[in-house]
């Protein structure tokens, strides 16, 4: 099966809630704005959020306000509509060209895939030739070192690792300077899951950014949050947190396969100005993949 299949069947759950009200909607088959309404409605139901919602309907309304319409012009000014407003902030995730290892840190809650994605990550640039290292910076969790390791061993590609409850800035420094000697082009540091709340883990984090600039003042390249689908507002909620303390520059929305939220992906993006690097849509290897507009608006309507 192609990933576009794997996609648009993932998607089941929320493309079918948005057809359903796609056909409904056009009343008399003119569409009114008691229709723009209807489809406001079914958008926030799937998550789209409130602000996107309204945009999105008030945009394909825009388009054939007081027109008789079928669901099926409908569904692909939606599409249409969908692409341009996931493309604001779309950008792919590369590996830039610097003179040590490119760093890409992956932050979040426990709980959201974040060492599953680090893992995947891994194994997608190594697909594509690129030497990669995965650093277990979770030093205080023995299970997600192991769970790293795991993950490490299905990529191919070498674990970094340092002493029980070693601090991480220090593993982190250690690992630059490894992989360079190594002629690792890309490292993705897993680090601990930690809420907003927790200050602690929050200045740890401020902590590896500044080590990482005394051996690279451009590193880390990446700060990508990992966001869980299925946690609809919590999602939001990490996102202007985690945006607003750590500097994040785009995500990595998992889980999309067990919900019927695929909006979410679409308010995430757009509400915090954020692209959406990758989604995943499974358990094995090959379900964390790029996230493509089009893509993703025709396997969502």
């Amino acid at each position: 099966m192609s990933w576009f299949a794997r996609l648009k069947s993932r998607l089941s759950k929320s493309s079918g809630k948005i057809h359903r009200g796609l056909v409904s909607f056009v009343t008399g088959g003119v569409l009114d704005e008691a229709g723009r309404q209807e489809l406001e409605d079914t958008l926030i139901a799937a998550d789209f959020g409130v602000t996107q919602a309204a945009a999105l309907s008030l945009a394909v309304a825009k388009r054939h306000r007081g027109q008789d319409v079928s669901p099926e012009t409908l569904t692909q000014s939606l599409r249409d509509v969908l692409t341009d407003t996931l493309s604001v902030h779309a950008r792919p995730l590369v590996v830039p060209a610097v003179s040590g290892p490119a760093v890409f840190f992956l932050v979040g809650v426990n709980g959201n895939g974040k060492t599953t994605s680090a893992g995947k990550l891994a194994a997608y640039f190594q697909g594509l030739g690129v030497r990669v290292a995965l650093v277990a910076a979770d030093t205080f969790r023995a299970a997600a070192v192991d769970q790293l390791r795991v993950w490490a061993q299905r990529a191919g590609v070498p674990l970094y690792e340092g002493k029980d409850k070693q601090d991480p800035a220090s593993l982190v420094y250690e690992s630059y300077a490894r992989a360079k000697a190594e002629g690792i082009q890309l490292m993705l540091v897993d680090t601990a899951g930690r809420l907003h709340t927790k200050q602690d883990l929050m200045e740890s984090l401020g902590k590896m950014v500044r080590v990482m600039k005394k051996q690279d003042d451009t590193a880390p390249h990446e700060v990508i949050l990992v966001l869980d689908a299925t946690t609809g507002q919590a999602a939001h909620t990490q996102a202007k947190l985690f945006k607003d303390h750590a500097g994040i520059t785009g995500l990595i929305v998992t889980k999309l396969d067990g919900t019927a939220r695929g909006g979410v992906v679409v308010a995430l993006s757009s509400d915090y100005a954020l692209p959406v690097f990758m989604i995943g849509v499974g358990e094995s290897l090959e379900d964390l993949q790029p996230f493509d507009p089009k893509e993703y608006a025709e396997a969502l309507i």
